[in-house]
């Protein structure tokens, strides 16, 4: 399993440094949560500063929507050229037409799932994703605690992408931390987005060094 910090825990006002501090821990994706103020109550990143993080390094950039109007922020993200971009199902009507537009710009497609919404939900469109996210927190806010009822939803899309032979990988999101990162791995996740656990550490490089190695990165 794989950690992606998520950048949305650092210092706001030093997000080169975190950008930084995530290559020197050796991650292999960037997660940055990105949030309109509608969809959820806080505002985050926009286009620009993305862009020019993502100039900061090699590490690929793992862009989560959680906006309301997926459609027509789409491309502006996608020009900052993210290894994976993700939207919320609760917010369009076409999401397998918006993965097929993210792979043709070149990233890896994926749809987020709140905590309330159904697995089955995703299930017409399933094999047209990169990837799922699952939310382990009710999205918008960081530092939450952890929904551990997400573990069985986990379970159950493993069972269903492997039983199908389907190249679609799972991520969790929000809560996760070294207490409970053993279960997340267990249920069959393959990238764990960590926050605080990571930035809010006395020694965040090696705190994600040790993650990486409990996940068995």
């Amino acid at each position: 399993m794989k950690i992606a910090p998520s950048i949305l825990a650092a210092d706001l006002a030093d997000l080169a440094s975190a950008v930084k501090l995530c290559e020197d821990g050796g991650a292999q994706l960037i997660h940055v949560d990105v949030m309109d103020g509608h969809f959820v109550p806080n505002l985050t990143f926009g286009p620009p500063v993305i862009a020019d993080l993502a100039r900061r390094t090699r590490v690929g950039f793992d862009i989560h929507l959680m906006v309301s109007n997926p459609e027509a922020l789409l491309d502006r993200y996608l020009d900052s050229g993210p290894a994976w971009l993700s939207i919320h199902h609760e917010v369009t009507e076409e999401p397998g037409r918006l993965a097929a537009r993210i792979r043709e710009r070149g990233a890896g497609a994926g749809v987020a799932i709140n905590p309330a919404t159904p697995l089955d939900e995703l299930l017409p469109y399933l094999e047209h994703l990169d990837f799922v996210v699952l939310m382990s927190v009710v999205p918008g806010f960081a530092g939450q605690a952890f929904h551990p009822e997400v573990l069985e939803k986990a379970r159950r899309l493993r069972a269903l992408v492997d039983e199908r032979e389907l190249p679609v990988s799972i991520e969790m999101d929000g809560g996760i931390k070294p207490g409970n990162l053993n279960e997340v791995a267990a249920a069959g996740v393959d990238v764990a987005v960590v926050g605080s656990g990571v930035f809010a550490a006395d020694r965040p490089v090696e705190t994600l060094v040790a993650l990486r190695r409990q996940a068995g990165e």
